[in-house]
Order: C-alpha cells, then structure tokens, then sequence
C-alpha cells in the first residue's frame, strides 16, 4: 500500500472497533437508569438531582473540546487517541464502583479524620462521582470518535459509525435488560452494587480490549509543536478554524443543536411522560401519604413499562444501525438522514396525540429509534468530510459543544414549560408531559430542514 493510505476495514475489524464503545454506552446507561435511586436514596429532592444531572452536559462542552485538542497533540508510542481512551474508562470503572457505596465512604472518610460528617455528606460524594463519572466518559468518548479518521478509510466513515451507533444500541440493551431478565427468569434480583460493579467492568475490559487492538501508529516521533505552528494554537483559534473549514459545516453544528433537542426532550421525560400521561398517575408530591399509596402499584407498572419502551427503542437503533450505514454509503449520508429525523417526527406526533394508550406509545418509541440509529452516527459521518488531519480530536470535541448544549436548554426551558402547563382533575394534579413531544417534533423537523440544504462533497472510493 502507498504511504499514509489506510487499510480498509472488515466486518470483522468494525465489530472489534465498536467494542469499546459497547462498554463505553453499557457504563453511560446504567448511570442514566441508576442514578436516581442512589441519590434520593440519599436524600436528593428532585431539584437537587437536576443539578447534579447537569454534570453531563457541562462536562461535555468543557471536557472533550479541552480533551481533543490534547489529544490531536498527544505524542506517545500508543499514538493519540488510545492513551485517553484506556484512563477514561479505568477511572470511569473506579467510580462506577465507588458511586453506590458513597454513605459508606462518607462514614470511611469521617472515621479516617476523626471528624462527624453531616448528614449530607454521603450525598456530597455521589454528586463529586457523578461529576467524576460523567468527565471521564467524556474524556473517553471524544477520541473514540476522533480515531475514526484516524484509522479508518473515508470512503468507510459512514460504516464506521453506524458500527458506533450499533454498539450504542446493543450496550443500552443489554445494560437495562440484565437485572430484569434475571429476576423475571431466575427470580435473582441484582442489586444496585452489582450492576455498577458489572457496568465497571464491561467499560474496562472491552475499551482494553479495544485499545490492544485497534492499530493507532505511534506519534512520538510526530513533529512537535515548536516545529509545527498549527499545533500550537490557542483553543479560541481552533475554534475560529473549526467554523471556518467550510460553510457546512456550521449548518452541521446548527443541525446537531436542534436534532439534540428533540432527542432530550424524550429522553429527559419519557419515564415522568409514562407514569403520569400514559397511565395518569397524578403529581404524588401534591397528595397525602395515605392518598398516595392507592397510586403506587400504577406507578411501578409504569416505569417498567418506561423501561420496556427504552429497550424497545435501543433494540431497534442496534437492528438498524448497519443498514443505516449501508444506505448512506450507497445514497449519501444527507438522504437517508432526512427520512430518519422525518420517522422521528411522526414518532414523537404520534406518542403526544395518542398519549393514554400504551401500545401505541410503544409502538412510537420503536419507529423512534430509526432516527436514533441516525443520529447517532451520519452527522458524524458528515461532519468527517471536513476534518483536517491532525485536528480530529479538537473538532470533534468542538462538535461536541452542540450536543451538550442543547440539554442545558432542555433541563432548564422545556421543563419550565411543562411545570407550567398544569393540568388540574378534581384534587390530583398533574402537568402536560406531553409538550415536551411536540417542541421535541419541532426541532426534529427543523433539523431536518437544515440537512436538506446541506451540500456534501462526494468521496471516491479506493
């Protein structure tokens, strides 16, 4: 092969690629789905798990543009990417397994001081280990995404996404189905410990595995900043650049912003949306202890029912995730992205007019998780065709900014609006969860707006 040409990859190769990613999104899930019971079970109100929530977006809009450019600039034998990828996950798996034990280290740390800690204090240190937990992905998930350009061919990225947007699928599924599964078939019931330890674990062993495997060439012997201007840049000039590659690209980014926000809109609320639309249980927070206890079987039938519709949606990103790749290799990574926010758009329209009948609504997430496949991989893809070599770290960390953004703004100014929107039935109230499906819709179909006047410039194949 000539010199600087890249290998193509195999089905073989892609899967071993994804690896990693699998354990990255087995750990970034079960955070999500455990996360709360660990803190109110501390004693977090839900305003104050909000905030800690909000260590996702903020981390990812200063940790992975930071971690990018370190990266593009790394110079190690194990070449720039994997050096992150392996601390990332081995610091992530040390907190995931420390997270639920917080009360038993905040009394650890008080005997080991000979000081009382407040009653808070065990709360104190989940909130740090959120934080903790949610860098470290990010610090993870930034060159993971930056290896792709650096290790496989272009005319392939599209490919090597959908593979992303698979592992991404099949890591949400198996991570919510594992307890489940074993306590309906072998009547086991994990505890919270067990499936942090298990999450520990799967991020660990198979980014390890990953980073034995996956050929990155060594960088140091790579020039070094003094010799090469353009890496000594400050972080405000590389974003300058970032926007300046090319006019699509900033309709890349404002595309991601609006997509993000209509993916959090459902993913934020979905669970609050099943328990007090779909099956009408009110605000229990209004009601009495004894008014509340005539609800609370309703309410565990719909978060499992939240939580089936979540595996639905996952489960259906990893079926289509390959075929999403194939489709935009053969017809452009813009088209096949279009109809897949568009199937999304009906999705969310179709879950927020028919919101009281459940199989309707599961039947919706499923169509949902087309798009899903999508979004998680052609923008991606799109955005690829800009890079310049050298810069994939930092631009996918800018990238980065535009999908943790939008779920500041969804935290903050979508739940406002649905605080608002209060909706009152004799002496129970409840509020229109529903609203958040319809704004959701409306970005979605703004989105895909954007894409269609997106030019991309064709990439000859080897």
């Amino acid at each position: 092969m000539a010199e600087g040409e890249m290998k193509r990859f195999t089905t073989v190769n892609f899967l071993n690629f994804a690896l990693g990613f699998l354990g990255l999104q087995f750990a970034w899930q079960m955070r999500i789905i455990l996360s709360a019971p660990v803190t109110e079970g501390l004693g977090a109100s839900p305003f104050i798990y909000g905030l800690i929530w909000l260590a996702g977006p903020f981390t990812g809009m200063v940790v992975q543009p930071l971690i990018g450019v370190l990266s593009d600039n790394t110079k190690s034998r194990f070449g720039r990417r994997r050096p992150y990828l392996l601390c990332g996950a081995l610091i992530t798996a040390l907190a995931l397994w420390a997270f639920p034990n917080s009360a038993g280290i905040s009394d650890f740390l008080g005997h080991l001081f000979h000081i009382t800690m407040p009653a808070w204090g065990g709360l104190l240190i989940a909130a740090i280990l959120i934080w903790v937990i949610d860098a470290c992905i990010n610090i993870a998930q930034g060159p993971y995404r930056a290896l792709i350009p650096d290790v496989v061919p272009p005319e392939q990225h599209s490919v090597a996404n959908s593979y992303i947007s698979l592992a991404i699928g099949l890591g949400s599924v198996i991570a919510a189905a594992t307890a489940p599964v074993l306590k309906y078939v072998f009547n086991y019931q994990m505890s919270i410990q067990a499936q942090f330890i298990m999450a520990a674990l799967a991020f660990s062993l198979a980014m390890t595995w990953t980073c034995l495997t996956i050929h990155e060439k060594s960088t140091l012997n790579a020039v070094t900043e003094s010799d090469n201007p353009e890496d000594n840049k400050s972080f405000g000039q590389k974003l300058k650049e970032f926007f300046l590659l090319s006019p699509e690209v900033a309709k890349i980014c404002v595309m991601q912003f609006f997509t993000w926000i209509g993916m959090m809109c459902m993913m934020i609320f979905f669970t609050n949306f099943s328990i007090h639309t779909v099956y009408g249980v009110p605000d229990l927070t209004k009601l009495a202890s004894d008014a509340q206890a005539q609800f609370m079987a309703t309410q565990t039938t719909a978060t499992n029912y939240s939580s089936i519709c979540f595996a639905i949606f996952n489960f259906i990103c990893f079926i289509i995730a390959i075929p999403i790749g194939v489709l935009a290799a053969k017809y452009g990574n813009k088209k096949v992205h279009i109809v897949s926010l568009l199937s999304m758009v009906i999705a969310y329209l179709g879950m927020g007019f028919m919101k009281t009948n459940p199989v309707a609504v599961a039947c919706f997430m499923a169509l949902s998780g087309i798009g899903w496949a999508s979004v998680c991989a052609l923008p991606f893809a799109m955005l690829s065709r800009y890079i310049k070599p050298g810069t994939e770290g930092s631009v996918m960390g800018i990238f980065n900014i535009f999908i943790a953004g939008p779920q500041v703004f969804v935290c903050t100014l979508v739940a406002w609006i649905i605080n608002k929107s209060v909706i009152h039935t004799g002496a129970f109230v409840n509020y229109h969860y529903e609203y958040s499906f319809f704004i959701g819709a409306a970005c979605l179909l703004l989105a895909a707006i954007i894409t269609n006047i997106i030019k991309e410039p064709k990439v000859e194949k080897a």
